[in-house]
């Protein structure tokens, strides 16, 4: 059932170069170590309370409230995730005359294709788009797959996904070379990720923005406990995963856990993904946790201009007056993030390719 959370009042004023942004936080500072993210790399704990400045960006964050939680900025990060993208597709031009190659395979012309545009000439990738009818065949998306796979100048390959119904997801997610497979989900990928000692070629996009937040704000992971609500293929088993290799005690709670709120009271760190609205309130959050909302359900509420609104798994009304730190209202990672780390793969599978570092 939905329950109504309106967003509070507290406001604030982040600035990222010239673009000034409006938010809810404290004073923290970002401090990015490092161009590519890897899974399992160690991250250096500093102090958040200072002013910085890295690659010309300087992020601050000013509340009028002490007690409100911290909320992410994820299109701060993003923003600097894509400056350094930047930053390495440029010295690796001109260090052996290479160039990310992107290619990304689309059907019809729905808004649901437009969340794959990408900015890739912003920062240095080579895009090809491919757009097909959406009765396509099966055949002809195989097809254009091995193609892609044999072309030296791609790096990185992505479909639509969902697939037309008349698709098998299966075939054609395992037809993508596992070292091109930058949203992930090969099985290969998968199976690499749950191994101890063992790297995949690269990491869903999803989760990874979600371990990208905990990385840029310096939230230390190592030893803490975690809990992921959800269990799906595409978001929660990877996103456990990658907090498993950082070190964190993680519980996967879904649709059979008994007591989740007894669970998820006893996290450090809490990422939900289930589709619930407002299914995690203020009395299941520990204080000073960590959370980060990525499910999101579309209510009907006839106060709104549209006749309804989007509302996260999190109560975030309840949540922010009791966690440390929170993702903003009804959003997870946003969209932009997801574009960066689809944009940070392809980067990393066209340096691995190049033998380039």
């Amino acid at each position: 059932m939905f329950t109504n959370c309106s967003s509070s009042t507290t406001s604030l004023q982040l600035r990222v170069g010239p673009t000034l942004l409006n938010h809810r936080s404290g004073i923290i500072n970002l401090n990015r170590h490092n161009s590519v993210f890897f899974p399992g790399r160690s991250v250096r704990q500093l102090s958040l309370r200072t002013t910085a400045s890295r690659s010309g960006h300087i992020l601050s964050i000013r509340s009028s409230s002490d007690h409100a939680a911290m909320v992410f900025d994820e299109m701060a990060v993003a923003l600097n995730i894509m400056d350094e993208i930047r930053v390495e597709t440029s010295r690796m031009e001109k260090s052996i005359s290479a160039v990310p190659g992107l290619a990304i395979i689309l059907f019809g012309d729905s808004k649901s294709s437009k969340a794959y545009e990408v900015p890739g000439l912003m920062v240095g990738i080579k895009t090809l788009v491919v757009r097909l009818a959406e009765d396509s065949s099966e055949e002809e998306v195989l097809k254009y797959v091995s193609n892609f796979n044999d072309d030296p100048c791609v790096h990185g390959i992505l479909v639509q996904s969902p697939l037309p119904s008349h698709m098998n997801d299966k075939n054609i997610l395992n037809a993508v070379s596992v070292e091109k497979d930058v949203d992930g989900f090969h099985p290969l990928n998968i199976g690499l990720l749950a191994m101890r000692g063992r790297e995949p070629f690269c990491v869903p996009r999803i989760p990874k923005g979600c371990i990208e937040l905990l990385r840029w704000y310096n939230f230390e992971i190592k030893g803490k406990r975690a809990v992921v609500l959800g269990r799906s293929n595409t978001f929660g088993m990877p996103t456990a995963l990658l907090l498993q290799r950082e070190d964190a005690t993680v519980t996967i709670i879904h649709s059979k856990t008994k007591n989740p709120e007894e669970i998820t009271r006893q996290a450090d760190i809490i990422i939900s993904a289930v589709g619930q609205p407002n299914m995690v309130r203020g009395s299941w959050i520990k204080p000073g946790a960590v959370v980060i909302n990525v499910g999101t359900s579309v209510v009907k509420d006839p106060s709104a201009s549209y006749g309804f609104r989007m509302v996260g798994d999190i109560c975030y009304e309840e949540v922010c007056k009791v966690a440390s730190a929170i993702t903003p209202d009804a959003c997870g990672p946003s969209l932009l993030m997801a574009k960066a780390m689809l944009l940070s793969n392809t980067l990393t599978s066209a340096k691995r390719n190049h033998n380039f570092m």
